[in-house]
């Protein structure tokens, strides 16, 4: 109801704040998940080698259970999707994260393989859910904010991955279980998704706030009534994104062993490459949201794997281990803010498939970071290391020639050309 001698344009600012406050709120839930997801993950890394012990299986056989949890993660993409646009963020980014959250048990109470086995296809199944799931509700609050926020989103899992570091760090060193610490952070998990939920935006807020990147080209694909199939366009960002996590995954698991075996540096500052590169992506995370705002998505994604093909060649190339490491760290700022472009895109290009097509793009991202790391293992067995890393130097070349894919489907980007 209006007061005495209120003006129409107060009323109209004070309707306005609500759902400005809303957005605020959905925006630090999404924060939140994402640095959930970011340590609940990092919390089983980091207690990889005390469950190995307590199963009492070797490392080759490790390397397969962890393909089941690959297995769970991309299961867990598709299957959430669909439900993320049928019943809104919501709804499932909450029961994801409790899944996520609850499946984290699992591990640590595994007694031989097999049980092991499933409770990582569990846990993969968890947070391959959340992935999706928060991912779309991040692309719901860019909409509403109608400018790039996602990069930042994805530096907050980082940071959480870095907590769980130093959390696990901390409980190793006093002695505790992997039930007992993945037990605590289960149940840290689920106070935390139930304090978050109720920030969320609805599913209706599409139509209130989220009025930014939704556009005629963006609004093409919901104009065949019934459509199920999945645009070209999609199957094309996911095939960037594919590249650029190979490229990731390639970092993960061999930017150390680049510097041990091809430099012959000491163990000590070898684990110094992997640090540059992780170090460097989430810095570049907190800045690539300006830069896409300032210069749009395209260049971003198009600079940004350039400069990472420049800083992996330097690095493959080089013989002093100081320009590696800077090469490393150049190929990490240069990816940072390629992947939540592409995931962006994803969503942005049909509001109402955002879900489905989010878990396309990132289902195949995932395979690519779990393919990264295989493909260039048996490389080797034809050419030394340092070479075999031009493969994700040409996976980054190939981005930035096909970066322009992103204008015909962000509306956003080319409404800034």
């Amino acid at each position: 109801m209006r007061a005495a001698g209120e003006s129409d344009t107060a009323v109209t600012g004070r309707r306005a704040s609500g759902p400005g406050r809303r957005l605020r709120a959905g925006r630090v839930a999404t924060f939140a998940y994402f640095a959930l997801n970011g340590f609940l993950m990092g919390m089983w890394i980091v207690h990889i080698p005390g469950v190995e012990h307590r199963v009492g299986i070797g490392h080759a056989v490790l390397g397969w259970l962890l393909l089941l949890l690959g297995a769970g993660a991309f299961a867990g993409m598709q299957l959430v999707g669909p439900l993320t646009d049928r019943f809104g963020a919501r709804v499932v980014v909450p029961g994801s994260a409790a899944l996520c959250g609850l499946t984290l048990i699992l591990p640590g109470l595994a007694g031989n393989a097999w049980t092991l086995g499933a409770a990582l296809l569990l846990l993969g199944l968890g947070n391959g859910c959340l992935d999706v799931s928060m991912n779309a509700h991040a692309v719901q609050v860019e909409r509403g904010y109608r400018r790039p926020v996602m990069s930042a989103f994805h530096a907050t899992f980082s940071l959480g991955g870095v907590l769980a570091s130093l959390v696990g760090a901390r409980t190793l060193a006093l002695g505790w279980q992997p039930a007992t610490t993945l037990g605590a952070a289960a149940l840290l998990g689920l106070v935390v998704t139930g304090l978050a939920a109720p920030a969320l935006l609805p599913a209706a807020e599409r139509d209130t706030d989220a009025t930014g990147p939704a556009g005629p080209e963006a609004a093409t694909p919901s104009t065949a009534p019934g459509r199920r199939t999945t645009p070209r366009h999609i199957w094309v960002l996911a095939g960037l994104a594919l590249m650029i996590m190979l490229c990731e995954g390639v970092a993960n698991d061999w930017s150390v062993l680049h510097l041990r075996t091809v430099l012959d540096a000491p163990a000590a500052t070898a684990a110094l490459a992997y640090g540059a590169f992780a170090t460097a992506m989430t810095l570049g995370r907190l800045l690539a949201d300006r830069a896409a705002g300032r210069f749009g998505p395209v260049a971003l994604l198009r600079w940004g794997a350039a400069a990472a093909a420049t800083g992996l060649a330097a690095a493959a190339v080089s013989p002093w281990v100081p320009l590696a490491l800077a090469g490393w760290a150049v190929f990490g700022a240069g990816l940072s803010g390629c992947v939540p472009q592409l995931f962006s895109a994803a969503g942005h290009f049909d509001p109402d498939r955002a879900g489905a097509n989010v878990s396309r793009v990132a289902g195949l991202g995932y395979l690519g970071m779990l393919a990264g790391p295989a493909v260039i293992g048996p490389l080797t067995e034809a050419v030394p290391l340092n070479l075999a890393l031009f493969l994700p130097v040409a996976c980054c070349v190939v981005a930035a020639a096909t970066a322009g894919v992103l204008r015909s489907g962000n509306s956003e980007a080319g409404a800034r050309r």
